[in-house]
Protein backbone atom coordinates (compact mmCIF):
# COMPACT_ATOMS: atom_id res chain seq x y z
CA UNK A 1 0.00 0.00 0.00
CA UNK A 2 1.64 3.24 -1.09
CA UNK A 3 1.83 5.77 1.60
CA UNK A 4 -0.21 8.96 2.18
CA UNK A 5 -0.27 12.31 3.24
CA UNK A 6 -3.27 12.11 5.90
CA UNK A 7 -2.58 12.71 9.69
CA UNK A 8 -0.24 10.14 11.14
CA UNK A 9 -0.80 8.13 14.18
CA UNK A 10 1.75 9.74 16.01
CA UNK A 11 1.81 12.23 18.65
CA UNK A 12 3.49 15.38 19.26
CA UNK A 13 5.93 16.34 22.69
CA UNK A 14 7.30 19.05 23.66
CA UNK A 15 10.88 18.68 24.34
CA UNK A 16 13.25 22.04 24.79
CA UNK A 17 10.47 24.35 24.36
CA UNK A 18 9.65 22.67 20.68
CA UNK A 19 7.17 20.36 19.25
CA UNK A 20 8.30 17.21 17.98
CA UNK A 21 7.13 14.16 16.57
CA UNK A 22 7.01 11.43 18.25
CA UNK A 23 8.20 8.63 16.21
CA UNK A 24 8.56 5.03 16.82
CA UNK A 25 10.20 2.17 15.73
CA UNK A 26 9.07 -1.67 16.62
CA UNK A 27 12.58 -4.14 16.46
CA UNK A 28 12.40 -7.55 16.30
CA UNK A 29 15.32 -9.53 17.93
CA UNK A 30 17.61 -8.20 20.92
CA UNK A 31 21.33 -9.04 19.50
CA UNK A 32 23.90 -6.96 18.32
CA UNK A 33 22.04 -5.64 15.23
CA UNK A 34 18.67 -5.36 17.04
CA UNK A 35 20.65 -2.96 20.11
CA UNK A 36 22.69 -0.96 17.99
CA UNK A 37 19.88 0.28 16.16
CA UNK A 38 17.81 0.51 19.41
CA UNK A 39 20.40 2.72 20.73
CA UNK A 40 20.95 5.01 17.46
CA UNK A 41 17.26 5.42 17.20
CA UNK A 42 16.83 6.29 20.85
CA UNK A 43 19.98 8.79 20.86
CA UNK A 44 17.90 10.63 17.81
CA UNK A 45 14.67 11.13 19.31
CA UNK A 46 13.02 7.77 18.35
CA UNK A 47 10.53 5.77 20.81
CA UNK A 48 11.99 2.04 20.43
CA UNK A 49 9.80 -1.25 21.61
CA UNK A 50 12.14 -4.60 21.13
CA UNK A 51 11.15 -8.07 21.22
CA UNK A 52 12.86 -10.99 21.64
CA UNK A 53 11.29 -14.41 21.99
CA UNK A 54 14.32 -15.95 23.71
CA UNK A 55 13.12 -16.46 27.72
CA UNK A 56 16.21 -14.77 28.97
CA UNK A 57 19.02 -12.53 27.57
CA UNK A 58 21.29 -14.31 29.15
CA UNK A 59 24.55 -13.56 26.67
CA UNK A 60 25.06 -17.15 25.32
CA UNK A 61 27.21 -17.59 22.71
CA UNK A 62 31.36 -17.74 21.87
CA UNK A 63 33.77 -14.75 21.28
CA UNK A 64 33.44 -11.80 18.09
CA UNK A 65 35.77 -10.09 16.60
CA UNK A 66 34.99 -6.19 16.05
CA UNK A 67 37.63 -5.32 12.96
CA UNK A 68 38.04 -1.18 12.77
CA UNK A 69 35.04 -0.47 11.06
CA UNK A 70 32.61 -1.98 13.74
CA UNK A 71 34.50 -0.25 16.41
CA UNK A 72 33.88 3.08 14.23
CA UNK A 73 30.43 2.48 14.66
CA UNK A 74 30.97 1.31 18.34
CA UNK A 75 32.37 5.23 18.94
CA UNK A 76 29.49 6.61 17.85
CA UNK A 77 27.33 4.54 19.80
CA UNK A 78 29.25 5.30 22.59
CA UNK A 79 30.20 2.46 23.87
CA UNK A 80 33.71 1.77 22.36
CA UNK A 81 35.63 2.15 25.56
CA UNK A 82 33.82 -0.44 26.95
CA UNK A 83 34.25 -3.06 24.71
CA UNK A 84 38.11 -1.88 25.72
CA UNK A 85 37.79 -2.31 29.02
CA UNK A 86 36.01 -5.91 28.26
CA UNK A 87 37.41 -7.05 25.48
CA UNK A 88 40.83 -8.01 24.51
CA UNK A 89 43.08 -6.30 21.37
CA UNK A 90 44.41 -7.99 18.61
CA UNK A 91 48.23 -7.38 18.99
CA UNK A 92 49.29 -10.35 16.76
CA UNK A 93 47.24 -12.53 14.49
CA UNK A 94 49.07 -15.56 13.10
CA UNK A 95 48.30 -18.26 10.87
CA UNK A 96 49.72 -21.96 10.93
CA UNK A 97 49.87 -24.84 9.45
CA UNK A 98 48.18 -27.99 11.00
CA UNK A 99 51.55 -28.89 12.37
CA UNK A 100 52.56 -25.60 13.64
CA UNK A 101 54.75 -24.08 10.55
CA UNK A 102 54.07 -20.60 10.22
CA UNK A 103 52.12 -19.18 6.56
CA UNK A 104 51.91 -15.41 7.33
CA UNK A 105 51.77 -13.20 9.99
CA UNK A 106 48.85 -10.65 9.57
CA UNK A 107 49.69 -6.85 10.20
CA UNK A 108 47.73 -6.06 13.09
CA UNK A 109 49.77 -3.38 14.48
CA UNK A 110 50.25 -1.40 11.07
CA UNK A 111 46.45 -1.57 10.49
CA UNK A 112 45.38 0.07 14.11
CA UNK A 113 48.24 2.80 13.19
CA UNK A 114 46.43 3.20 9.82
CA UNK A 115 43.09 3.24 11.54
CA UNK A 116 43.58 4.90 14.37
CA UNK A 117 42.35 1.73 16.72
CA UNK A 118 42.87 -2.05 17.03
CA UNK A 119 40.63 -4.72 16.21
CA UNK A 120 39.35 -6.27 19.45
CA UNK A 121 38.09 -9.37 20.80
CA UNK A 122 35.00 -9.63 23.26
CA UNK A 123 32.71 -12.51 24.33
CA UNK A 124 29.16 -12.10 22.30
CA UNK A 125 27.15 -11.86 25.65
CA UNK A 126 29.53 -9.14 27.20
CA UNK A 127 28.93 -7.02 24.06
CA UNK A 128 25.46 -7.37 24.11
CA UNK A 129 24.94 -6.63 27.80
CA UNK A 130 27.35 -3.72 27.30
CA UNK A 131 24.77 -2.91 24.38
CA UNK A 132 21.60 -3.37 26.80
CA UNK A 133 23.11 -1.37 29.52
CA UNK A 134 23.06 1.66 27.23
CA UNK A 135 19.48 1.64 26.57
CA UNK A 136 17.45 4.26 28.07
CA UNK A 137 14.81 3.23 30.27
CA UNK A 138 11.98 5.00 28.22
CA UNK A 139 12.85 1.82 25.44
CA UNK A 140 10.76 -1.06 26.89
CA UNK A 141 12.73 -4.57 25.57
CA UNK A 142 10.39 -7.60 26.02
CA UNK A 143 11.53 -11.29 26.50
CA UNK A 144 9.44 -14.11 25.48
CA UNK A 145 7.70 -11.99 23.06
CA UNK A 146 7.23 -13.81 19.64
CA UNK A 147 6.09 -12.00 16.41
CA UNK A 148 3.48 -13.56 14.99
CA UNK A 149 2.64 -11.54 12.05
CA UNK A 150 2.41 -7.71 11.30
CA UNK A 151 0.27 -5.80 9.15
CA UNK A 152 0.43 -2.15 7.34
CA UNK A 153 -1.70 0.34 6.77
CA UNK A 154 -1.15 4.32 5.34
CA UNK A 155 0.68 5.45 8.39
CA UNK A 156 1.92 2.62 10.89
CA UNK A 157 3.15 -1.08 11.17
CA UNK A 158 0.93 -3.28 13.92
CA UNK A 159 2.98 -6.26 15.44
CA UNK A 160 1.12 -9.19 16.71
CA UNK A 161 2.65 -11.50 19.02
CA UNK A 162 2.15 -14.71 19.81
CA UNK A 163 0.77 -13.79 23.34
CA UNK A 164 -1.78 -12.33 21.72
CA UNK A 165 -0.66 -8.45 22.05
CA UNK A 166 -0.37 -5.64 19.52
CA UNK A 167 1.72 -2.88 19.38
CA UNK A 168 1.95 -0.18 17.18
CA UNK A 169 4.38 2.03 15.66
CA UNK A 170 6.19 4.22 12.35
CA UNK A 171 8.47 1.38 11.25
CA UNK A 172 9.11 -2.66 11.96
CA UNK A 173 12.69 -3.48 12.25
CA UNK A 174 13.32 -7.17 11.55
CA UNK A 175 16.89 -7.95 13.03
CA UNK A 176 15.99 -11.67 14.05
CA UNK A 177 18.62 -13.08 12.57
CA UNK A 178 19.93 -16.22 10.29
CA UNK A 179 16.24 -17.88 10.50
CA UNK A 180 13.95 -14.06 10.42
CA UNK A 181 10.37 -14.47 10.81
CA UNK A 182 9.73 -11.11 9.32
CA UNK A 183 11.96 -12.13 6.79
CA UNK A 184 10.05 -15.08 5.93
CA UNK A 185 7.20 -12.91 6.99
CA UNK A 186 8.40 -10.51 3.40
CA UNK A 187 9.32 -13.07 0.98
CA UNK A 188 8.05 -16.86 1.97
CA UNK A 189 10.95 -19.22 3.54
CA UNK A 190 13.48 -19.27 1.41
CA UNK A 191 16.27 -22.14 1.86
CA UNK A 192 19.70 -21.86 3.45
CA UNK A 193 22.78 -22.56 1.83
CA UNK A 194 25.06 -24.93 3.51
CA UNK A 195 28.77 -23.79 3.95
CA UNK A 196 30.23 -27.36 3.75
CA UNK A 197 31.17 -27.31 6.82
CA UNK A 198 30.18 -27.50 10.50
CA UNK A 199 31.67 -25.98 13.65
CA UNK A 200 32.47 -26.48 17.11
CA UNK A 201 33.21 -23.42 19.47
CA UNK A 202 34.01 -23.55 22.88
CA UNK A 203 35.20 -21.04 25.36
CA UNK A 204 37.84 -21.84 28.24
CA UNK A 205 40.18 -20.20 30.86
CA UNK A 206 43.48 -21.14 30.63
CA UNK A 207 45.87 -20.58 33.60
CA UNK A 208 49.62 -21.06 31.53
CA UNK A 209 49.84 -18.05 29.98
CA UNK A 210 53.21 -19.07 28.64
CA UNK A 211 51.46 -20.93 25.66
CA UNK A 212 49.83 -17.66 25.05
CA UNK A 213 52.76 -15.13 24.91
CA UNK A 214 54.25 -17.51 22.54
CA UNK A 215 51.35 -17.18 20.20
CA UNK A 216 50.80 -13.19 20.91
CA UNK A 217 47.29 -14.20 22.71
CA UNK A 218 45.98 -16.32 19.56
CA UNK A 219 46.13 -18.06 15.86
CA UNK A 220 44.96 -19.81 13.54
CA UNK A 221 46.04 -23.43 12.12
CA UNK A 222 44.98 -24.31 8.97
CA UNK A 223 44.74 -28.12 7.81
CA UNK A 224 43.09 -30.74 5.24
CA UNK A 225 39.75 -29.49 4.94
CA UNK A 226 39.83 -28.20 8.87
CA UNK A 227 41.50 -25.09 10.82
CA UNK A 228 41.52 -24.28 14.53
CA UNK A 229 41.29 -20.94 15.72
CA UNK A 230 41.93 -19.58 19.09
CA UNK A 231 42.11 -16.06 20.59
CA UNK A 232 41.78 -14.20 23.96
CA UNK A 233 38.50 -12.31 25.04
CA UNK A 234 39.71 -10.68 27.58
CA UNK A 235 38.73 -10.89 31.77
CA UNK A 236 40.87 -14.18 31.35
CA UNK A 237 38.85 -16.05 29.08
CA UNK A 238 39.95 -17.21 25.56
CA UNK A 239 37.57 -18.78 22.74
CA UNK A 240 38.74 -21.07 20.46
CA UNK A 241 36.48 -22.78 17.12
CA UNK A 242 37.03 -25.90 14.72
CA UNK A 243 35.43 -26.02 11.47
CA UNK A 244 35.53 -29.46 9.71
CA UNK A 245 34.63 -30.41 6.16
CA UNK A 246 31.12 -32.57 6.50
CA UNK A 247 28.00 -33.24 5.25
CA UNK A 248 25.41 -31.18 6.82
CA UNK A 249 23.05 -32.46 10.03
CA UNK A 250 25.73 -34.48 10.93
CA UNK A 251 24.80 -33.17 14.43
CA UNK A 252 27.33 -33.94 17.42
CA UNK A 253 25.83 -34.39 20.99
CA UNK A 254 26.95 -32.07 23.58
CA UNK A 255 28.71 -34.82 25.60
CA UNK A 256 30.42 -35.85 22.40
CA UNK A 257 31.65 -32.69 21.24
CA UNK A 258 35.00 -32.42 23.19
CA UNK A 259 35.98 -36.02 22.57
CA UNK A 260 35.10 -35.23 18.85
CA UNK A 261 37.43 -31.85 18.70
CA UNK A 262 40.34 -33.78 20.21
CA UNK A 263 39.85 -36.91 17.93
CA UNK A 264 39.63 -34.61 14.99
CA UNK A 265 42.60 -32.60 15.79
CA UNK A 266 45.19 -35.61 17.17
CA UNK A 267 48.54 -34.57 16.32
CA UNK A 268 47.36 -30.82 15.30
CA UNK A 269 50.43 -28.19 17.04
CA UNK A 270 50.57 -27.08 20.76
CA UNK A 271 48.49 -25.61 22.54
CA UNK A 272 45.66 -27.20 20.43
CA UNK A 273 44.97 -30.19 22.43
CA UNK A 274 45.51 -28.47 26.21
CA UNK A 275 42.89 -25.57 24.97
CA UNK A 276 40.07 -28.10 24.67
CA UNK A 277 41.16 -30.37 27.25
CA UNK A 278 40.84 -27.14 29.27
CA UNK A 279 37.02 -26.44 27.68
CA UNK A 280 34.46 -27.68 30.11
CA UNK A 281 32.27 -30.23 27.90
CA UNK A 282 28.80 -27.69 28.54
CA UNK A 283 30.92 -24.78 26.97
CA UNK A 284 31.16 -25.92 23.42
CA UNK A 285 28.78 -25.25 20.83
CA UNK A 286 27.83 -26.98 17.68
CA UNK A 287 26.53 -25.35 14.29
CA UNK A 288 26.36 -25.98 10.70
CA UNK A 289 27.67 -22.75 8.58
CA UNK A 290 24.94 -21.58 6.83
CA UNK A 291 24.66 -18.23 4.76
CA UNK A 292 21.51 -17.65 2.35
CA UNK A 293 21.76 -15.72 -1.59
CA UNK A 294 21.85 -12.11 -1.63
CA UNK A 295 17.98 -10.32 -2.03
CA UNK A 296 17.90 -7.37 -3.71
CA UNK A 297 15.76 -5.93 -1.73
CA UNK A 298 14.82 -5.70 2.04
CA UNK A 299 11.99 -3.42 2.45
CA UNK A 300 8.10 -3.11 2.16
CA UNK A 301 6.79 -0.05 2.93
CA UNK A 302 7.26 0.39 6.34
CA UNK A 303 9.08 -2.96 6.93
CA UNK A 304 12.72 -3.66 6.71
CA UNK A 305 15.28 -6.18 7.04
CA UNK A 306 19.07 -5.76 9.24
CA UNK A 307 21.66 -7.75 10.09
CA UNK A 308 21.99 -11.50 10.01
CA UNK A 309 18.23 -11.50 8.79
CA UNK A 310 18.67 -9.47 5.86
CA UNK A 311 22.76 -10.42 4.44
CA UNK A 312 23.44 -13.81 6.70
CA UNK A 313 27.41 -14.37 5.77
CA UNK A 314 29.84 -17.13 6.66
CA UNK A 315 31.97 -16.22 9.77
CA UNK A 316 35.13 -15.82 7.57
CA UNK A 317 35.93 -12.49 7.58
CA UNK A 318 34.49 -11.66 10.42
CA UNK A 319 32.27 -8.96 9.61
CA UNK A 320 28.44 -10.50 10.54
CA UNK A 321 28.45 -7.99 13.73
CA UNK A 322 30.16 -5.64 11.87
CA UNK A 323 27.71 -5.68 9.18
CA UNK A 324 24.67 -5.39 11.06
CA UNK A 325 26.43 -2.06 13.03
CA UNK A 326 26.69 -0.48 10.18
CA UNK A 327 23.35 -1.02 8.83
CA UNK A 328 22.22 0.35 12.49
CA UNK A 329 23.48 3.40 11.84
CA UNK A 330 22.51 3.64 8.06
CA UNK A 331 19.13 3.33 8.81
CA UNK A 332 19.09 5.55 11.69
CA UNK A 333 20.33 7.88 9.13
CA UNK A 334 17.89 6.99 6.20
CA UNK A 335 14.92 7.60 8.18
CA UNK A 336 16.08 10.65 10.04
CA UNK A 337 16.42 12.18 6.79
CA UNK A 338 12.70 12.22 5.75
CA UNK A 339 9.19 11.78 7.13
CA UNK A 340 8.80 9.17 4.43
CA UNK A 341 9.42 5.95 5.66
CA UNK A 342 9.21 4.21 2.45
CA UNK A 343 11.73 6.55 1.21
CA UNK A 344 14.23 6.08 3.92
CA UNK A 345 14.10 2.36 3.78
CA UNK A 346 14.78 2.41 0.07
CA UNK A 347 17.64 5.08 0.34
CA UNK A 348 18.88 2.43 3.48
CA UNK A 349 18.81 -0.39 1.05
CA UNK A 350 20.43 1.39 -1.50
CA UNK A 351 23.33 2.49 0.79
CA UNK A 352 24.01 -1.07 2.25
CA UNK A 353 23.04 -3.62 0.00
CA UNK A 354 25.52 -3.62 -2.54
CA UNK A 355 28.04 -3.53 0.10
CA UNK A 356 26.51 -6.04 2.28
CA UNK A 357 26.19 -8.69 -0.96
CA UNK A 358 30.01 -8.15 -1.83
CA UNK A 359 31.20 -9.00 1.84
CA UNK A 360 28.41 -12.03 1.65
CA UNK A 361 30.38 -13.45 -1.74
CA UNK A 362 33.82 -12.83 -0.19
CA UNK A 363 33.10 -14.60 2.47
CA UNK A 364 31.85 -17.41 0.89
CA UNK A 365 35.35 -17.63 -1.29
CA UNK A 366 37.17 -16.91 1.47
CA UNK A 367 35.69 -20.13 3.03
CA UNK A 368 36.87 -22.07 0.07
CA UNK A 369 40.32 -20.99 0.40
CA UNK A 370 40.78 -21.86 4.13
CA UNK A 371 39.18 -25.31 3.87
CA UNK A 372 40.91 -26.40 1.06
CA UNK A 373 41.48 -30.37 1.18
CA UNK A 374 43.32 -31.11 -2.24
CA UNK A 375 47.11 -31.39 -0.61
CA UNK A 376 48.53 -29.76 -3.86
CA UNK A 377 46.31 -27.12 -3.74
CA UNK A 378 46.52 -26.95 -0.25
CA UNK A 379 49.98 -26.62 -0.68
CA UNK A 380 50.26 -24.00 -3.19
CA UNK A 381 48.17 -21.59 -1.13
CA UNK A 382 50.72 -22.03 1.63
CA UNK A 383 53.34 -20.98 -0.54
CA UNK A 384 51.42 -17.86 -2.44
CA UNK A 385 50.29 -16.80 1.44
CA UNK A 386 54.01 -17.04 2.94
CA UNK A 387 55.17 -14.46 -0.30
CA UNK A 388 51.78 -12.23 -0.03
CA UNK A 389 53.08 -8.47 0.59
CA UNK A 390 52.22 -7.31 3.81
CA UNK A 391 50.91 -4.33 1.99
CA UNK A 392 48.90 -5.92 -0.96
CA UNK A 393 47.50 -7.81 2.37
CA UNK A 394 46.36 -4.88 4.25
CA UNK A 395 45.07 -2.76 0.60
CA UNK A 396 42.82 -5.63 -0.17
CA UNK A 397 41.65 -6.01 3.07
CA UNK A 398 40.63 -2.20 3.53
CA UNK A 399 37.26 -2.38 1.79
CA UNK A 400 36.57 -4.25 4.55
CA UNK A 401 37.73 -3.03 7.79
CA UNK A 402 38.70 0.14 6.58
CA UNK A 403 34.97 1.16 5.79
CA UNK A 404 33.88 4.21 7.87
CA UNK A 405 30.78 5.23 8.56
CA UNK A 406 29.97 8.90 7.84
Amino acid sequence: MQQGKGKRSSKYSVENGVFQLNKKAIIIGAGIGGLCTAIELQRTGWKVSIWDKANSLTGLGAGIVLAPNAMFVLEKLGVANDIRNHGSKVDKAVILSWDGKEIMCLPTDIQAQKYGTHSYLIHRGALQTILRNKLKKETSLHIQKELLQFSESEHKVTAFSKDGSTEEADVLIGADGLHSKVREILFGPQPLRYSGYTALRGICTLKDNVLMDEHGGGFEAWGKGKRFGFTKIGKGKYFWFTAINTPENKEIPKLERKTKALHLLNGWCDPINAIIQATHSDDILHHDIFDRTPLTYWSSNRVTLLGDAAHPMLPNLGQGGAQAMEDAFVLTQSLNSTTDITKALKEYEEKRIPRTTKVVKQSRRMGRLVQIENPLILQARNTMLRRLPTKLFIDRMHWVVGYKIK
